[in-house]
Order: structure tokens, then C-alpha cells, then sequence
């Protein structure tokens, strides 16, 4: 499977939601990571033929993926932030209903609904009603109905949006069990989402791709040094105001500042080896503010 995106650029208004971006995939895990804002949806809706693009095009095996139309689409699977069911529904007739739509036959989709209630770790709740279930829940029930039609590309849109820190390791252990021999793109702000499974991570800022590449190649490219200190409660804000803080860590001693910078910020302050939330504050964050002390 290979997605070549040449180009693509997508306007609202006065406003480029994404800017003349150029890309190439194929098999693997890609995590796009930006703030809000950054033009992912934009992005991702393109790819899923949502929405066309204002200049340039999206090729899928060397064809123009809005002029192969449905058979395109049979390719897919998509999982919006905000994906639709109905209330009343419980997960297994809400999946048969989606199977219905996508054209599987009755029997198959039988049989392909039990596979995937199973495989999502949704066995005990396919009687319950979609309306009873948890967030991560649901989550996994969006997997189940993307991945009904066995994509090759499948496309996940802030997938974690909601979950806590369990039903987050839970979802990225099931999207690595199956980026298995197709495309998955996975578009987050929550760094520790892609951190450990993508094969290669984009960083998108207001519409285009301010670096890529492997979680370590991305971490080598800051040019500035991470360090730490301790400095007295009373000093944090001038801290504050003068580097790019990734965390801080209250201490009976005082506080635990991890800081950005080329220069180191104190005499005392250590060296400490980046981390990609570092590289995001790097790339998005800004140097003060209320929401400075932590990403």
C-alpha cells in the first residue's frame, strides 16, 4: 500500500488549513502530532474523501484516490474524533448496522462482528447499548466499525480524546496488534499516544509539517538542551517567564524545573536526556504563560 499526498493544500477563506504538504506512506504506524488547530481533521478528512482538496492530489497506489471513488473507499477505515451511533443500539447490532451500510453480506458480518467484538476486548458488553457503555468503551467500538471492512488504510482521528491513562495503553496496544500489513495514521496532541508505536511521527503546525521522521530522529532534531534544577518556590516564575518549562515538580526543597534552553540556566542545573513531550513544547509550546509549567 502506498499514499502519496503532492501538494495538497486545503483553503478556508483566507485561511490554509493545510499548506502545499508533501508525503509519501506506506505500511506502518504515523503519528501526526500538532495542537489543536494544527489542520489534522483538515488532513485526515481529505484522506477519507470528505473533503476535496483546493490544490494538489492524493494518489493511492499512483491513482487519484477522488477519481477511484468507492473502490477507494473499500480500502478504508475511518474513526472521526466524533464518530455517530445510535443510543439504543447495543454494540453488536450497532456493528451489524454499520456492516450493512459498508456492503459486507449478512453472514460475513456475522462472523466478522463476533472477530472484532473479541479482538477489541468487547465480548461481555455486545448486548449492552451503545448509551450504557464507558468513553474507552465507545472508543473501542469506533475500532470495530472502522476496521469491519479489513481495511489497508486505516485512519484514526484523536482516538484517546477522553480516555484515562488505562483504556489509553489498552488502545495503543490494540493499534499496534493491528498496523499488521496495512497503513495506520493515528492524529493525537497527546504525545505518550505515539511515542512507543508510531514508525515514523510528523509534527504538523498551522497547516504544514515542521519536522518528521523516527521518534529518535525527531527528539535529535531540537537544537536546544534539556536540563534540570531546583530552584525555591519563589524564583518559578521568574523561571517561568525567561525558558520553555516542560515540567515541574514540587519538592519539600523547593521545585524541580525541566528546562529548555541552549544555555544552561543555572550553575547547578544537570543535563537530562530529551523526551518527545520536550520536542513538543519545542515546537508548539510558547515561552510564558499560565500553562507554561507543564505540557
Amino acid at each position: 500500500m502506498k499514499l502519496e499526498l503532492n501538494n495538497l493544500t486545503k483553503i478556508f477563506g483566507d485561511y490554509a488549513a493545510v499548506d502545499h504538504v508533501d508525503l509519501v506512506m506506506g505500511n506502518g504506524v504515523y503519528g501526526l502530532l500538532g495542537v489543536n488547530g494544527a489542520g489534522k481533521t483538515t488532513l485526515m478528512r481529505m484522506l477519507c474523501t470528505l473533503l476535496k482538496p483546493t490544490e494538489g492530489c492524493i494518489l493511492c497506489n499512483g491513482r487519484d484516490i477522488f477519481k477511484m471513488d468507492g473502490e477507494y473507499r473499500k480500502l478504508l477505515g475511518y474513526l472521526p474524533q466524533d464518530f455517530g451511533f445510535y443510543p439504543e443500539f447495543t454494540v453488536q447490532d450497532y456493528l451489524l448496522y454499520v456492516a450493512t451500510i459498508k456492503g459486507i453480506r449478512p453472514t460475513a458480518a456475522k462472523k466478522r462482528v463476533k472477530e472484532l467484538i473479541g479482538q477489541v476486548g468487547l465480548a461481555r458488553a455486545a448486548g449492552k447499548k451503545m448509551k450504557k457503555l464507558s468513553g474507552g468503551m465507545k472508543r473501542r467500538a469506533g475500532i470495530a466499525q472502522a476496521m469491519l471492512n479489513n481495511p489497508e488504510i486505516l485512519i484514526l482521528d484523536e482516538p484517546t480524546a477522553g480516555l484515562d491513562p488505562n483504556e489509553r495503553i489498552r488502545f495503543r496496544n490494540l493499534i499496534s496488534e493491528l498496523s499488521e500489513d496495512r497503513l495506520v495514521l493515528l492524529s493525537t496532541h497527546i504525545v505518550s499516544d505515539i511515542e512507543y508505536i508510531a514508525n515514523e511521527i510528523w509534527l504538523m503546525k498551522d497547516g504544514r509539517f515542521v519536522h518528521r521522521g523516527t521518534t529518535d530522529a525527531v527528539i535529535n532534531s531540537m537544537p536546544e538542551t534539556v536540563w534540570e534544577c531546583l530552584v525555591s518556590k519563589d524564583m518559578v516564575s521568574q523561571f517561568i517567564k525567561a525558558y520553555k518549562i516542560s515540567n515541574m515538580k514540587t519538592e519539600p526543597q523547593g521545585v524541580v524545573l525541566r528546562i529548555i534552553s541552549q544555555e544552561k540556566p543555572m550553575p547547578d542545573a544537570k543535563w537530562v536526556e530529551a523526551s518527545l513531550e520536550d520536542v513538543f513544547l519545542y515546537y508548539f509550546g510558547e515561552k510564558a504563560g499560565e500553562e507554561n509549567a507543564a505540557i
